[in-house]
């Protein structure tokens, strides 16, 4: 297990957050992984504010993997973020941090600064575009300067997208000018589900739309040059013919961190900059209806604290039961998958983007299991493996990036193919 400080530090990995519900996952997926390693060479942790809660979590994870061993062999660390020198320790024990305290506009900040000022690479699973994109504007040059990686955004959002359009691009003989990506999720008689601190982070991200804008406005990015047609947008309820079923647009982190990724390619290697939308099927008309009448409610409801506070504090009354306090359960989980299919077009090779109209089109797909708590937890913790392994791989020497503008010269998507979440080329409908 490469790392230029493992020597230094006992532990490769530490879960921080490990008792919370996703944590719960993840410390599941580091203990399935460091099994892969038959030298026994991966080294982890977790960490939390409780130690009785964290024991739970390694008996919980003993028994579903069969692993008594975790119950001795796997150290508990007690950090909080509101206690600096406690996330100072933690940060000095090891060499990758998965952070996976939610919401992280709350609660993310002192991880990142700890992990920065202890030389600790910092990995999140944050969808909160604000936080992600805040952390960037004030700490990149810190972190740079201290030859440290903050990676935000590596669960489903964003990795799917953000890589998925980095595939489309490589597989099309040419250059790549627009992509829209549809996600379509499939679940059994149960549905699907997610926890609560997902909900959460959702309230207060639109609760706060406007200081996104004030931050954007701040940083002062000039539009990205586009190449090409200018991709049309789409309305906001559609009918797709690509995926044949209505559509909306995905109110998720990916468009935000997809974009920042084509900034940084054409500002670090000059590439032209990639168009990009996304969407997400929602079925048919019934499913329409009932998502505009709950969407309107939401809308009206995150504007005021008083709204916020009942949303909140009843998740599944106003989510239409698809977000509670418990979370999903396992045979939700089992039951449920995603597929993320990507429509490009471009020109070939050897034709100039700015004469005519694109001359091609590609179709690509991710697939994976359920995004929240199986495919999140595995594209999270190979994240981590890339780093620890291909460390002179990643861009510069430190910094805050999207996973795209990270791993971009990485092995990642081969190992996510081998991790359950499928990267291929698709015949154009």
């Amino acid at each position: 297990m490469a790392s230029s400080v493992t020597s230094k530090r006992p532990y490769h990995i530490i879960v921080f957050g490990a008792s919370g519900f996703t944590g719960q996952f993840v410390v599941e997926e580091v203990a399935r992984c460091a099994t892969e390693a038959s030298d026994g060479s991966l080294k982890w942790a977790v960490a939390g504010r409780n130690r009785a809660r964290l024991e739970k979590v390694l008996e919980q994870a003993a028994k579903t993997l069969s692993m008594p061993g975790l119950l001795t062999d796997i150290e508990m660390i007690v950090a909080d973020v509101s206690i600096e020198e406690s996330l100072a320790l933690m940060c000095q024990l090891g060499v990758v941090v998965l952070n996976c305290v939610g919401p992280y506009r709350f609660f993310g900040e002192p991880v990142v600064k700890a992990c920065i000022e202890n030389g600790a690479h910092c990995i999140d699973i944050c969808g909160e575009p604000q936080f992600l994109e805040r952390m960037q504007c004030e700490y990149h040059n810190q972190a740079l300067e201290r030859g440290v990686y903050v990676i935000g955004s590596c669960g489903f959002d964003s990795i799917p997208a953000d890589l998925g359009v980095l595939y489309t691009e490589r597989q099309l003989k040419g250059t790549l000018t627009a992509v829209e990506s549809f996600l379509t999720i499939s679940t059994g008689a149960q549905g699907g589900g997610g926890h609560d601190a997902t909900w959460q982070s959702a309230v207060y991200g639109f609760a706060d739309s406007g200081a996104l804008r004030k931050l954007r406005r701040k940083m002062g990015n000039k539009p990205l040059p586009v190449v090409g047609p200018k991709l049309k947008t789409r309305g906001s309820v559609f009918f797709s013919k690509e995926i044949s079923q209505y559509s909306i647009p995905f109110m998720g982190a990916d468009p935000s961190v997809v974009k920042r990724t084509q900034r940084f390619l054409l500002e670090a290697e000059q590439k032209s900059p990639v168009q990009y939308s996304a969407y997400v099927g929602v079925g048919n008309w019934f499913s329409v209806a009932k998502l505009m009448c709950g969407g309107l409610l939401f809308w009206l409801m995150v504007k005021f604290s008083l709204g916020r506070k009942l949303l909140t504090t009843f998740p599944s009354f106003f989510s239409f039961g698809i977000f509670t306090k418990e979370g999903p359960s396992l045979k939700q989980m089992e039951d449920t998958s995603f597929c993320m299919t990507f429509f490009g077009e471009g020109y070939s090779d050897g034709k100039d983007p700015t004469q005519g109209p694109p001359d091609t089109k590609i179709c690509t797909q991710v697939i994976g299991a359920e995004l929240g708590y199986v495919a999140t937890p595995a594209t999270m913790v190979q994240a981590a493996i890339t780093v620890l392994n291909e460390l002179h791989s990643l861009p510069k020497r430190g910094g805050v990036y999207t996973p795209a503008s990270a791993f971009a010269n990485t092995r990642l998507i081969e190992r996510l193919n081998t991790h359950g979440i499928k990267f291929s080329v698709r015949s154009y409908p």
